[in-house]
């Protein structure tokens, strides 16, 4: 069997696999690049050389920037700042919600964004009286568009930019990728204040996130401690346990005011029966709620153990402390690595890296949570497709695949190539990973632009563009898979809003594109 037939093969079962949604993205990965290795069209080095990629060690270090601004409060602060000045109509909240994301998006990945203003949306939405089915899924469409306005919008937009220099092209600068993003956010911003009441849903979730922003107060009342006495800051926090069945801590005797037996919690409450517990020692029993305080790090070390468990983890409540904590310091750290990828004094790699040194060395966030930060998914994803890239070039396949496309489009103008190959790459991005789609499609946009002897450029930002457009299925994107159960939305209901918003992207990328970047 040729090498092209087995790079297909690999190709097919690995969409296949993806589509089924009953492997894991890393297990269907790393099983194409294993499967490269033992067919013989990979050597070992080139089957795992993604694992030590670039692209991939950058994208890695995107994830440690994006949970130092959100887990220090950065993005509840911002969420807080401009949404909360979009009043109670619809059509400004949505307005501020599309900007709000799309700005975030291009600083800290559309993952990030999306997760950390779900429940900031979800709130403000029921105080406004609007279904949270109305701006859940324009919040993530909105941040597929956000996602150009810069170098960290996505992963895919450092897989292009990389794969551009690969074919012989340039590099694409931190800021050049707005000169699509800009239109494509303002467009979509439009198509949703127009036409998204029509469009989308008036479903209530089966259930909605908490809302922990006045948490505080709560846990006072509840326990019945003086309204002067402040929970929840910057440096210390309070969260609620319950002691379960078989637990350790039963038989314990305690009293309110008293520290734990390590010394670094206070317990601020005892409730037994939904009645508190005031002023004398009791023995912990199974179904006690206590009352925790101590600084974040000792909350979220002493209560991840079986003996507690958890009503409002720490690190949950931690995040809804605006500007908490380390805020300061991730800003900078976040803007000198905008500086340094902007004036490209070093590689993006190195700047991704040195950012995420610095929140470690700075103390913003501990190794352990660092390491946790990073989707090894995404990473595996990425490191397990770079070597399926590497076999179309090497195997000849891409140029297969380009040969293909052009004569069934004929002797046309490399608009059509492009308009051909935006097209495939939107319909594939709807089944599977845009992050996958991009990696397939990048040698088959170089082998096009090599063929037609015009710049790679606009192949590759179309490229950019149409991976973006991931708007017809939940499953396209994490983004899309995030907003699903708080918005309360079926499968049939992301073409509706999607399939306007895919044709914009589409038409952005077939004109507009190869108008900035010449052929």
């Amino acid at each position: 069997m040729s090498p092209i037939a087995i790079t297909l093969i690999v190709l097919g079962v690995a969409i296949l696999a993806f589509m089924s949604n009953r492997v894991a993205v890393g297990i269907v990965s790393l099983g194409v690049a294993i499967s490269l290795w033992a067919t013989g069209i990979l050597t070992l080095n080139e089957a795992l050389a993604g694992f030590g990629d670039p692209t991939v060690l950058f994208i890695a270090s995107l994830f440690v920037v994006s949970e130092a601004l959100d887990s220090t409060g950065v993005t509840t602060w911002a969420g807080q700042q401009v949404i909360g000045r979009g009043g109670t109509k619809r059509t400004p909240l949505l307005v501020l919600v599309c900007i709000l994301v799309a700005v975030l998006t291009a600083l800290i990945s559309v993952n990030g964004a999306v997760a950390a203003l779900i429940p900031v949306v979800v709130v403000v939405a029921v105080k406004a009286k609007v279904p949270p089915s109305q701006m859940l899924l324009p919040l993530a469409f909105a941040a597929h568009a956000g996602s150009l306005l810069a170098l960290t919008g996505t992963p895919v937009n450092i897989i292009v930019s990389e794969a551009s220099v690969d074919a012989g092209g340039r590099a694409f600068s931190f800021f050049e990728f707005a000169l699509v993003g800009a239109p494509l956010v303002l467009g979509t911003i439009a198509v949703i204040a127009v036409f998204g009441k029509r469009l989308l849903p008036n479903r209530a979730p089966a259930s909605i996130p908490a809302d922990l922003t006045g948490h505080d107060s709560v846990l006072r009342q509840q326990y019945e401690l003086p309204d002067t006495q402040s929970l929840i800051g910057a440096e210390t926090g309070a969260t609620e346990v319950v002691i379960p069945p078989r637990s350790s801590l039963i038989g314990l005797h305690l009293f309110p005011g008293m520290t734990t037996p390590s010394g670094d919690l206070v317990v601020l409450g005892l409730q037994r029966g939904g009645e508190p517990v005031i002023g004398k020692e009791a023995a912990l029993q199974a179904g006690d709620t206590l009352l925790l305080r101590g600084t974040w790090e000792h909350l979220q070390q002493h209560t991840a153990g079986p003996d507690v468990l958890v009503v409002d983890t720490p690190s949950a409540l931690r995040r809804s402390v605006p500007l908490g904590k380390g805020a300061k310091r991730a800003i900078g750290i976040l803007l000198a690595m905008v500086i340094l990828l902007a004036t490209g004094a070093v590689p993006a790699a190195i700047a991704g890296l040195l950012a995420a040194g610095a929140i470690i060395v700075s103390g913003v966030m501990t190794p352990a949570r660092a390491y946790r930060a990073i989707s090894w998914t995404t990473v595996v994803l990425v490191a397990g497709m770079i070597p399926l890239s590497t076999a179309f070039i090497s195997t000849g396949t891409a140029d297969l695949a380009a040969e293909t496309l052009l004569n069934l489009i004929g002797d046309s103008a490399p608009v059509v190539a492009l308009a051909a190959m935006c097209i495939l790459t939107i319909v594939l991005g709807q089944l599977i990973s845009n992050t996958a789609t991009v990696l397939i499609m990048a040698p088959i946009a170089a082998v096009l632009a090599h063929e037609l002897d015009v710049s790679v450029l606009p192949f590759m930002m179309a490229l950019t563009v149409a991976g973006a457009a991931s708007f017809l299925t939940p499953v396209a994107t994490a983004a899309n898979t995030m907003v699903m159960e708080p918005g309360g939305y079926r499968f049939s209901d992301y073409w509706k809003l999607g399939l306007p918003l895919l044709l914009l992207f589409l038409a952005v990328a077939v004109f507009w594109v190869p108008f900035v970047w010449r052929f």
